[in-house]
């Protein structure tokens, strides 16, 4: 995600960079003391939201953000402002929302908890895993077909448990929950294991999976998921969990 801001004024502007950061740790901040310069770089860069200080000496920040919204339309504009009489003239031009100066963390992350326009977060990570509501795997962004239904849940299991080391009677227990151990249960995991392996392998993503005779486990560090997000803080991750977690299994109860 990037985020221009915009103020003429030096120190109001660096107490509205320090805030967004605060906010969004992982997010790339442009800050602009001239709406010009601020456009120019848009125009090259097409940014995800934009906050505008109102009150600026030439071009100000409608102008600008009617300028923004030409280069990229869905450009969240949070005016910023210290006083309250331009709220309505700023939502009167489809803003997302507007922040009183001085600007603080708390107001930055409530802004961006309410954006009119969803903003996609690109990742490097190969391997995407989806948590909130049903439980979705995505490896370059489209899902790897697995030969056995199972294998998913297998998946599923070892990614709730966060990199940690997980024995093989550990997921046979729980993805199993309601059958008695058995050599034939055994072998049915071990299936699943080969299969899980083998599948990621074709993908030139094994590289995420630590596996062992006895254990098996994921790399957090080499997989994007919503959950290891919401863990860390991350303020789109939070917006986005509505209480459910892998849904589809029964053992997943435990993590809401």
């Amino acid at each position: 995600m990037r985020i221009l801001a915009m103020d003429d004024s030096p120190p109001a502007l660096d107490v509205l960079t320090e805030a967004i950061r605060e906010a969004c740790p992982d997010t790339e901040v442009f800050p602009f003391d001239d709406p010009y310069k601020l456009l120019d770089f848009a125009k090259e860069t097409p940014c995800d939201i934009a906050f505008l200080d109102i009150q600026m000496p030439g071009i100000n920040g409608l102008a600008t953000a009617i300028a923004l919204k030409k280069f990229k339309p869905s450009t969240n504009i949070i005016f910023v402002t210290a006083y309250s009489k331009y709220a309505m003239e700023a939502m009167q031009l489809y803003a997302s929302g507007y922040v009183m100066k001085p600007a603080s963390r708390e107001a930055i992350e409530r802004e961006i908890k309410n954006l009119r326009h969803p903003v996609e977060t690109k990742t490097s990570k190969r391997v995407r895993v989806q948590t909130f509501g049903n439980f979705e795997v995505f490896i370059d962004g489209k899902p790897p077909v697995f030969a056995r239904s199972k294998t998913k849940e297998l998946f599923a299991y070892i990614i709730s448990r966060r990199g940690a080391l997980c024995s093989n009677n550990e997921i046979i227990a729980a993805i199993w929950e309601n059958k008695n151990d058995s050599a034939s249960l055994k072998s049915h995991y071990r299936h699943l294991v080969a299969d899980l392996v083998k599948t990621l392998k074709s993908l030139n993503t094994e590289d995420i999976l630590i596996k062992n005779w006895k254990h098996l486990a994921v790399v957090p560090d080499k997989i994007s998921c919503d959950l290891y997000e919401m863990e860390k803080g991350n303020v789109n991750a939070l917006n986005a969990f509505h209480g459910e977690i892998m849904s589809q299994y029964s053992w997943a109860e435990t993590l809401k």
